[in-house]
């Protein structure tokens, strides 16, 4: 597992919560009719990381080592300590995660997105440390909204969870080819210079990655301000082989598209500056069959 603790147990790893201010700790205190949403301003941190560097993190060697009970309790049952890794996995394949939101920021698409899809399960990757434990303590306290009553949707939200990861090397170790139905690249870092290009999110490489763990059928979602960038993550998925470009009649009514747009941090920030959002989404074409 990595490093950093899943839902609803927040990371421990580095320096205690509400160690740099004094205040996040303040936001674990849970009290009847009083559930706190944590402040984005206890967990700053810079606005990009260097996919490239180590951070310290660890990941499973397969997926069947992935405990999903951890993030999900409500859906997974625990692991007991008599059972073997296998007899745990093949209890978790009753289900999967089928959503991943790659460089999820706040957590704002998965916080909208889950009441809308409330049967299927949904992960936010997200590579710093101070961003993850901020969505971390986010998820743990709209949960514990719902069970005070006070869940504005009546959504429980166990259903959304967020892992420290960096999704540039190790997301086959994590989901088994084919396990997802959508994956999202919303806003991701631009690097504007072109030395920094191979530190984009999407590139031939990666796309074939993305191939293989997502479904036959299943979309990548990709949104972005950055004219440039948008035209470059299009190519590549347009280029690969297993990719069709979606049109826009395809994805008019599309729920997920329209939580893109407009309830993600990032989306917000551009509506209120008036900027312009690029969206391009890609189906996953079926496997070609091969010849003897």
């Amino acid at each position: 597992m990595t490093s950093t603790s899943a839902c609803p147990a927040p990371s421990t790893a580095g320096a205690p919560a509400g160690g740099r201010t004094g205040k996040r700790k303040e936001y674990r205190i849970v009290r009847k009719g009083d559930v706190k949403l944590p402040k984005k301003k206890f967990y700053r941190q810079r606005a990009h990381a260097n996919p490239f560097s180590d951070h310290n993190l660890e990941y499973p060697h397969s997926p069947d080592q992935m405990d999903w009970s951890t993030h999900f309790p409500a859906f997974f049952p625990p692991r007991n300590e008599s059972e073997t890794t296998a007899e745990h996995s093949s209890t978790q394949l009753q289900k999967q995660v089928e959503i991943a939101d790659i460089g999820c920021g706040f957590g704002g698409l998965i916080v909208s997105l889950g009441p809308k899809l409330p049967d299927t399960l949904m992960l936010g990757m997200e590579i710093r440390q101070q961003v993850t434990e901020y969505v971390e303590e986010r998820i743990i306290a709209l949960r514990r909204q719902y069970e005070e009553g006070e869940s504005e949707n009546g959504h429980n939200y166990q259903n959304i969870s967020v892992i420290r990861g960096n999704a540039m090397k190790f997301l086959p170790n994590m989901f088994h080819k084919g396990q997802l139905r959508k994956m999202f690249f919303c806003f991701p870092d631009p690097h504007f210079k072109a030395r920094k290009h191979k530190a984009r999110i999407i590139s031939p490489g990666l796309a074939s990655e993305y191939a293989y763990i997502v479904k036959p059928g299943g979309i990548i979602y990709t949104i972005t301000d950055v004219e440039d960038l948008h035209n470059w993550m299009a190519r590549h998925l347009e280029d690969h082989p297993l990719f069709d470009r979606m049109t826009p009649e395809e994805l008019e009514g599309d729920v997920c598209v329209e939580t893109m747009m407009g309830d993600t941090e990032e989306g917000k920030k551009v509506t209120r500056n008036n900027g312009n959002k690029f969206v391009a989404c890609f189906r996953r074409r079926e496997d070609p069959e091969w010849s003897d």
